[in-house]
């Protein structure tokens, strides 16, 4: 090849750190008559200047070979994907610990009825990378000698920025329907663009990412939604249809319009809010503000009524999206830790909305605070992000009328340690004065009692316990 490439030239200096470690393990493959080759993503982000510590490699070994070549030398050692061919080695170095993969030459396809991939070894590494999933993932190192092995022009696509398949896309998507996900995740991350012929296979083969488990599609889903550009993906998702089949609640926000009955665009507002969200994450990329900024508008298809006086109306539709968020999040496998924060989010997104020009009570403040519980950061950002007027004299106000809402919550939270609000008296300080044993009462006085908490702010203990059997006195007995 005529020059280094800039590229070329920073996978060098990427490999040149890498490679007492790769060069190590390569010399051990050498030495027992076994190739080695630097592969894939670990090749491309090389390429890109952005090679991590870990490194995924490729050889003609196989698998239990591989176990007995990596025993003693690296640091921990494990086989959980060994049916896939895959052993998994760390190796710390005075530079830092390296995560390595090393897989077993393979070709691997979907039968149509089935959701697992079926797996046979190859014996070379050409055979290798043409099952690879695209050409700027089909690329290799050989180690040590560290010849660059790229026999489908994955350097040119990577100088152009283009997602190509080794193979044909039809063939490629057969193989391994997760790789049309893939496309979507790489635009995502890397700014590509899919070629053309790759969008058309994505477009008519779009129902077969239905045999994909749904662990497997939620795990590139949240690589999609962790990238920095997540839009680009996300429309290349609903523009091939991929997205009717992995989150039909996406395209189904492309409501149409009319003349007589204009409303904001759904669908472009929900991808400027995820945007606007992103830009305001402080600690690195967050799964829970992303999807619940994706999603905190899923509600309004199914709560659209055209009033009389020529709005639109979406009535309850936090309540309502809530509640598809769940079933979307559940039927992707999420955790419910995940879900619950997630769901929990778009029924509050709102909140704020009801308390008008910013007349908040302190009641209202304290109930906003103890309602969003441990999402209030998030829900501060997802508010704030909800706002996509292009009226600068609007927008400006409910910013203002945020900040303030912000600073009353500050305020509250220094004079009455806002973040644990609970009442003065506990539920055996409330069995112990009404002479009850654990049950639904003790549950309802509880709560009456945070009511007040709310309502009024904190309260003494006489004032409390006076309060307490004055509600107590009122109370049917049984």
């Amino acid at each position: 090849m005529p020059g280094l490439t800039e590229a070329q030239t920073l996978g060098l200096q990427e490999l040149l750190r890498v490679s007492p470690v790769a060069d190590e393990i390569a010399r051990r493959f050498q030495d027992a008559g076994h190739r080695l080759s630097l592969v894939g993503g670990s090749v491309r982000d090389a390429l890109l200047g952005r090679l991590g510590n870990d490194l995924d490699f490729t050889t003609d070994a196989r698998p239990q070979q591989i176990l007995k070549l990596v025993k003693g030398w690296a640091d921990a050692v494990w086989d959980v994907g060994i049916a896939f061919g895959t052993v998994g080695a760390r190796k710390d170095t005075p530079e830092g610990s390296f995560l390595i993969e090393i897989t077993t030459y393979r070709s691997e396809a979907y039968d149509r009825s089935s959701r697992k991939p079926e797996v046979s070894y190859g014996d070379s590494i050409e055979q290798d990378l043409v099952r690879r999933d695209f050409t700027v993932n089909a690329m290799a190192v050989d180690l040590p000698g560290r010849q660059f092995v790229d026999p489908h022009r994955g350097l040119e696509d990577l100088e152009a920025r283009v997602l190509r398949t080794p193979a044909t896309p039809e063939e490629s998507f057969s193989d391994d329907p997760l790789r049309m996900m893939r496309a979507a995740r790489f635009a995502a991350q890397l700014d590509f663009e899919p070629a053309p012929e790759v969008v058309a296979a994505m477009t008519a083969m779009a129902e077969r990412i239905t045999i994909v488990s749904a662990e497997r599609v939620q795990a590139e889903l949240n690589k999609l939604l962790l990238a920095e550009h997540p839009v680009k993906g996300l429309r290349l998702l609903v523009e091939t249809g991929l997205a009717d089949f992995v989150l039909p609640e996406l395209p189904a926000l492309r409501l149409e319009s009319d003349e007589h009955h204009r409303h904001k665009d759904v669908y472009e507002h929900s991808l400027t809010v995820l945007e606007q969200a992103i830009a305001l994450e402080t600690e690195g990329p967050d799964l829970v503000l992303r999807l619940a900024s994706l999603l905190h508008d899923i509600g309004k298809p199914r709560t659209r009524r055209f009033e009389s006086d020529g709005r639109v109306s979406f009535h309850h539709h936090e309540m309502v999206g809530a509640k598809m968020t769940r079933k979307r999040m559940r039927e992707l496998k999420y955790s419910n830790e995940l879900i619950n924060e997630v769901s929990r989010l778009v029924e509050l997104h709102l909140r704020f909305h009801g308390y008008g020009g910013g007349e908040w009570t302190d009641s209202a403040v304290r109930r906003y605070v103890t309602d969003a519980g441990p999402l209030l950061e998030r829900l501060h950002k997802l508010t704030r992000s909800d706002c996509t007027t292009r009226n600068k004299r609007k927008a400006a106000a409910l910013s203002r009328t945020y900040d303030s809402l912000e600073e009353r919550i500050t305020a509250l939270q220094e004079q009455e340690e806002l973040d644990a609000i609970r009442p003065a008296l506990d539920g055996n300080e409330i069995m112990q004065l009404l002479g009850l044993r654990p049950g639904p009462a003790v549950g309802r006085a509880y709560k009456h009692l945070l009511e007040l908490r709310l309502e009024h702010g904190p309260m003494e203990h006489e004032a409390a316990v006076a309060a307490l059997r004055e509600w107590w006195a009122a109370q049917p007995q049984d």
